[in-house]
């Protein structure tokens, strides 16, 4: 299975947790199965809702998850859920786009409760649908995915300029496109790279000069790749890192701590005070620096004996950024 990170889980329970308001009495199974998850992913999903809820965790606070003998299962908000909220516009806009999203979830209603809120917060804002907030997936232009579809569908190699952020530059690919997909926010070129020898995924907005060969691909596609939608997600989502790849130990701050959400992490341990030890493989130096700069004095490297310089790596990068705004 796939990596599901914390982002995801919110989004789902999101989506979930008000059509069981406004459905009571449904089935756990044919909940799970309307949402395209698990009776048991579903049922650690609806453990979490009992956490939530404000001072002082009484029972009139918290959210309330009954599920009976017969497997049914009924939710009950907590009182706090009936106070009327007062939005500033830029908070009611902010809520519409980050809600609108959520109608995308398989298995919403797209007529239910959370349909009608946001029209009524759409007419309270003066706002129309589709014109004024609109949710796009990525920002690959659509004719380079059509490109790529018509390529992969036909078994053409393109060669393509492609933008490496880990390395933090250009290079020239011949690439077999197995399949395009969508994930995170982005869409992504699965397909077997020549000059890496091997199977690789691209982001098809680092894509620049894309050419289709008239060569016929010499690496062919896992079977039933481009058309199966059971396509193991894991293949796409799992990093394989390179062998003696060094890796770097960082202990992290609470605030720091989606780290280990966002990307691949070894040996991750929870210390007393709340901070995490991470251990992460590095693939490229460009990518920990920007890291590394980005995380700041939320991050203290621990151990870099692969990495002599890890220590500096941030501070030094830091100082080229300066130099070049100088």
């Amino acid at each position: 299975m796939s990596r599901v990170t914390a982002a995801d889980r919110v989004r789902r329970v999101l989506a979930v947790v008000p059509w069981i308001v406004a459905n009571p009495g449904e089935r756990v199974a044919d909940v799970a199965q309307r949402f395209g998850m698990t009776e048991e992913t579903l049922l650690a999903d609806l453990g979490v809702i009992y956490m939530v809820g404000l001072p002082p965790y009484s029972p009139d606070a918290l959210v309330d998850v009954q599920i009976d003998d017969e497997g049914r299962v009924t939710i009950r908000l907590a009182d706090f859920f009936a106070r009327p909220l007062r939005l500033t516009p830029s908070q009611g806009l902010a809520l519409l786009a980050s809600s609108d999203g959520l109608l995308s979830v398989p298995g919403t209603d797209q007529s239910g409760a959370l349909a009608r809120a946001l029209n009524k917060l759409e007419a309270t804002l003066g706002l129309v649908r589709d014109e004024t907030v609109d949710v796009h997936l990525g920002t690959a232009e659509e004719s380079l995915l059509e490109r790529l579809r018509t390529a992969a569908a036909s078994a053409v190699e393109v060669e393509m300029r492609y933008y490496s952020y880990g390395r933090d530059e250009y290079t020239t690919r011949v690439v077999a496109p197995w399949r395009i997909f969508a994930d995170s926010g982005n869409w992504y070129l699965h397909g077997w790279c020549r000059q890496a020898d091997g199977e690789r995924i691209f982001r098809v907005d680092r894509i620049e000069n894309l050419n289709e060969l008239s060569a016929q691909k010499s690496q062919d596609s896992p079977s039933g790749v481009q058309d199966s939608v059971q396509w193991p997600t894991d293949r796409l989502s799992i990093f394989h890192p390179q062998a003696g790849a060094p890796r770097i130990t960082l202990l992290l701050a609470p605030e720091a701590q989606w780290v280990t959400e966002a990307y691949p992490c070894e040996n991750v341990v929870k210390r007393s005070d709340g901070q995490l030890e991470a251990t992460l493989v590095i693939s490229a130096l460009p990518w920990l620096e920007r890291l590394l700069v980005r995380l700041g004095p939320a991050a203290t490297v621990l151990s870099n004996e692969e990495l002599p310089n890890a220590e500096t790596l941030a501070s030094d990068s830091a100082k080229r950024i300066l130099q070049r705004y100088r």
